[in-house]
């Protein structure tokens, strides 16, 4: 099966520029093809997931993906899907950025040596070497007004305005594409749907500069968008109470990275698999029969997130997050590690304790889990609060350092949901 088959019994294809032109150009070569990422924080998210792992399937299929930094772009901001101006961070904060992003993407994308090895590279080093002379001499030219602000990017943004600064992204992602099609014959951009715009004056600068407007004399430069990704209970994909979902494991934890797999909604976790996943459309068809037959097994969930966190984290911290997951639905919090509470518990109220032993009643007083010592002893008595998962009724009850996980830690639950995690310097 081609590449562009794949994809669209995928349903990863929104758009292409010329259909019948790209599946041809892709069985008759090796393609080299470029997505972009903008530095605007110190780590990709799961929105970003989608163009990652479109690249590694090209790559898969034999074509050579280049992964583009912007650090150049991400000096100024991308309107695209945006209904403000966002904010401009330094040239020190965008070159951190870029380095945390360039070692995700190698966590993705076969950098070592090969044929269709990956490729990173930086906009920043054509764009901050360009005189503003010859920035608007070489390629402003190119560029109509009205050609401009017909571009969704564009005119979406106007009722509510839009910077100069923001106004010209089109024309640096268009000249990203020019560079990148004459150093690294790059003849395929791909990105989100909202990228269409921007792509597709690419491939009209590199049609202007190269043959004028004799179509037919250059090479062609082509598109693929990817469509955007939407949840079926119409909340956004990628965002939980806490946020976003980032591929930092500082910013979102392995286990809360498997967890957000695994609560995937029914109707949702087979166009995910088909989505995030490597697996066959053959295999993916078994689970979605096991959704409509059991879907209280939740085997499709279970598998889609052991397939992510593994993709992203590694084997070991789906072990670790599995152990986790076993932990809190059993009750077994003792069998958890120092960094897998830490991991478990990241969002839990803290409390921060003297290096002591102390009555538990005083404990539950100080740390806000009773609000007197007289409901500290009616919960301890009628058998509300558990240590570490286990249930506690004796009033008498001091904590001592045996009771701490990796002599830092101890769990208190009040209730069946109400959890404190006690921190020992």
């Amino acid at each position: 099966m081609s590449i562009l088959r794949d994809l669209k019994d995928r349903g990863l294809v929104q758009q292409t520029s010329d259909d019948a032109g790209l599946e041809k150009h892709l069985s008759s070569q090796q393609v080299s093809l470029y997505c972009g990422f903008d530095p605007t924080a110190d780590s990709l998210h799961i929105g970003h997931l989608v163009p990652m792992l479109m690249l590694k399937r090209f790559q898969q299929a034999g074509h050579r993906p280049i992964a583009l930094i912007g650090g150049g772009t991400g000096m100024i901001g991308d309107p695209s899907g945006r209904s403000d101006e966002r904010n401009l961070n330094d040239a020190a904060t965008v070159e951190s950025f870029s380095q945390a992003i360039q070692k995700q993407l190698a966590g993705i994308l076969n950098f070592d040596e090969g044929e269709n090895a990956a490729k990173a590279v930086n906009n920043g080093e054509w764009l901050g070497s360009m005189s503003i002379i010859d920035f608007l001499r070489d390629i402003g030219k190119h560029f109509g007004v009205n050609y401009m602000l017909a571009k969704d990017s564009v005119e979406s943004r106007l009722a509510n305005g839009i910077s100069f600064t923001e106004f010209t992204y089109m024309i640096l992602q268009s000249l990203d594409y020019l560079r990148l099609y004459e150093k690294e014959n790059v003849t395929l951009q791909i990105g989100g749907s909202d990228q269409w715009g921007n792509i597709t004056a690419g491939m009209e600068l590199i049609r202007r500069t190269h043959a004028g407007n004799n179509e037919e004399a250059q090479d062609k430069a082509f598109a693929l968008t990817v469509p955007l990704i939407t949840k079926a209970d119409g909340t956004k994909f990628g965002k939980t109470a806490g946020g976003a979902v980032w591929l930092s494991p500082v910013r979102t934890t392995p286990y809360e990275f498997y967890q957000f797999w695994f609560n995937t909604d029914d109707r949702d976790v087979i166009k995910f698999m088909k989505y995030f996943t490597f697996m066959s459309l053959e295999e993916i068809a078994t689970y979605e029969q096991s959704v409509e037959n059991e879907p209280e097994k939740r085997l499709a969930q279970t598998k889609l997130a052991e397939e992510m966190t593994t993709l992203v984290h590694g084997e070991e911290a789906l072990e670790q997050a599995i152990k986790i997951s076993a932990a809190l639905f059993s009750g077994d919090i003792a069998s958890l590690n120092g960094a897998e509470i830490e991991q478990g518990f990241k969002d839990v109220p803290s409390h921060t304790a003297a290096d002591e032993d102390k009555p538990l009643v005083d404990m539950l007083v100080e740390a806000g889990i009773s609000p007197s010592k007289r409901q500290a002893r009616e919960d301890i008595t009628n058998g509300a609060i558990r240590i570490n998962g286990e249930k506690e009724e004796e009033v008498s009850r001091v904590l001592t350092k045996a009771d701490r996980i990796d002599e830092r830690f101890i769990i208190i639950r009040r209730g069946k949901k109400k959890y404190t995690l006690l921190k020992f310097a």
